[in-house]
């Protein structure tokens, strides 16, 4: 019998199943969520979470850049505690921890013992893509939780045969679509490797395609927003792919993808999970799922897209790579010192200060070369960005304060305003940048403005003067982004705000 008859037969994998390692994996799922609760309110809100702050308050069935779900869990953590980071960046740490655990029960699904889905959890646990991101509310937190459920009930299904789970499939896959549209590609590579390798029967299951119909059905109000606004996010597409190109291209891709994951434990784990599963007999039932893994990567490498879009597939790599170690019995020699617990707890003292902020801000501005998360400097300065703004406003004469409006170049800026301009007494800001263009435009009153950015030409257009007067700081003088930004006045408005705000729309991202 050929490799395609075999893996496409309709019976259980032979494989008992063992206990689930409850203490040692809710140990790792708890020892992550402390240390993420423990350092969430360090530093300040990312520029990303100002913008989901305010996106909740313009809930909609869509967005730009993305569906309702983060806005949504943004508006209900702040409702909850208005102004508290720490609450704000629950949903994130629980969704972390939570992607631990099923971690292990995919291991568990493939017959790993309680070692192999320690080992497993672990390897979620310690992980900087997943820790560092647990730091933020973002979609990029939540999506891997829910791709990792997606493949833990795949798995099991493979195991029972158990129908039922497919439609919960469906329910976990529409609240994917919710998040972020991704996971609409991990089910296009999913469907061509089941029928190419097996099981094909998977596709003639009645509730696998109900389980769909619930998910399509699910997302047909983002779609129809997307519809009725011109389907932005496929501009957002072209937008990430120049950003990524930029930034390397597609010759950075596998390089970001593996140090995500960890080096060590993190990407030998991927590497070594994606090769036992496309390749090896004890794992043959799963095999479809190593080949979709790497059609997932091929996808985003093709398409252009951010190297953490496949990191949803790494609790499944990891598992395989866990339960195959278990079942060889003493692994070969090059590989025998790495799954050991030393390593694995020197694999997270090393990641530890690239994902979280674990030094003080003052120290890192003193030590510019220490090792530091990606946006941490980003989390920083931003009430002194409205206190440099209101400096500017609080100049205008104030019948001219009535008539001036506040716009911002990036989104971020205008989030950092709408969450600390109210305290400084400013205005509502506006930000053609993003999903901010769609909460609004200026009043027709307003024929001044301050704008704060690097460059205002194309707004500077419809006004007959601009001019710098002033700047935006911090008191520690952190390096970042909006560190000596300008800030403008424009005067002298030449037209509508209802002719004007159309030709600012920036989706750049």
């Amino acid at each position: 019998m050929d490799a395609v008859t075999t893996a496409t037969a309709p019976s259980t994998p032979d494989r008992s199943l063992t206990g689930f390692a409850r203490r040692p994996v809710f140990l790792l799922a708890a020892g992550t969520a402390a240390v993420l609760l423990a350092t969430a309110g360090r530093y300040g809100y990312f520029g990303d979470e100002l913008y989901f702050l305010a996106a909740g308050k313009h809930l909609a069935w869509g967005y730009a850049d993305q569906p309702p779900v983060l806005p949504f869990l943004a508006w209900l953590a702040n409702s909850i505690a208005p102004g508290s980071l720490v609450v704000f960046r629950i949903p994130a740490i629980l969704a972390t921890a939570a992607g631990v655990v099923f971690t292990a029960l995919i291991a568990r699904e493939m017959g790993g013992e309680r070692k192999a889905q320690t080992r497993a959890a672990a390897a979620y646990a310690i992980c900087g893509q997943f820790v560092g991101s647990g730091h933020y509310l973002a979609t990029s937190t939540v999506d891997p939780l829910l791709w990792t459920i997606v493949l833990w009930l795949l798995v099991r299904w493979i195991r029972t045969r158990d129908d039922n789970l497919l439609l919960w499939l469906g329910v976990a896959t529409a609240v994917g679509l919710n998040v972020k549209f991704l996971i609409g590609g991990f089910w296009a590579v999913t469907a061509v490797t089941a029928l190419v390798f097996g099981p094909r029967d998977l596709l003639r299951r009645p509730k696998l395609w109900l389980g769909a119909a619930i998910a399509a059905v699910a997302c047909v109000p983002t779609l129809l927003w997307q519809a009725s606004n011109g389907w932005p996010q496929l501009g957002m597409g072209d937008a990430v792919s120049r950003e990524v190109e930029e930034a390397g291209g597609r010759a950075m891709f596998v390089p970001t993808l593996l140090a995500g994951a960890g080096w060590v434990i993190g990407a030998l784990g991927v590497l070594y999970g994606l090769t036992v599963l496309v390749g090896s007999s004890r794992l043959r039932a799963y095999r479809f799922l190593g080949w979709t893994a790497l059609g997932v990567f091929a996808l985003f490498l093709i398409g252009n897209g951010r190297f953490y879009y496949a990191a949803g597939t790494f609790g499944l790599l990891w598992a395989a790579a866990a339960v195959h170690l278990q079942d060889r019995g003493r692994p070969a020699l090059w590989w025998r010192w790495v799954p050991t617990w030393p390593m694995f707890v020197l694999s997270a003292l090393y990641s530890l200060p690239y994902a979280l902020p674990v030094w003080p801000v003052q120290w890192l501005v003193e030590h510019p070369t220490a090792p530091r998360p990606a946006y941490a400097m980003e989390e920083y300065g931003w009430p002194d960005l409205a206190a440099s703004v209101a400096t500017q406003y609080r100049a205008l004469p104030p019948e001219q304060r009535t008539r001036t409006a506040l716009v911002t170049g990036g989104y971020w800026q205008a989030g950092a305003l709408g969450r600390y301009g109210p305290d400084q007494g400013l205005p509502e800001a506006y930000s053609a940048s993003r999903g901010f263009w769609y909460f609004g435009r200026p009043d027709d009153k307003a024929d001044t403005v301050l704008f704060v950015g690097r460059e205002p030409a194309k707004l500077a257009a419809h006004f007959r003067s601009a001019r710098i007067v002033g700047e935006v700081d911090n008191r520690l003088g952190v390096p970042n982004a909006s560190r000596h930004m300008p800030i403008w006045q424009l005067d002298g408005r030449i037209g509508g705000w209802a002719e004007i705000w159309p030709q600012l729309k920036d989706l750049k991202a």
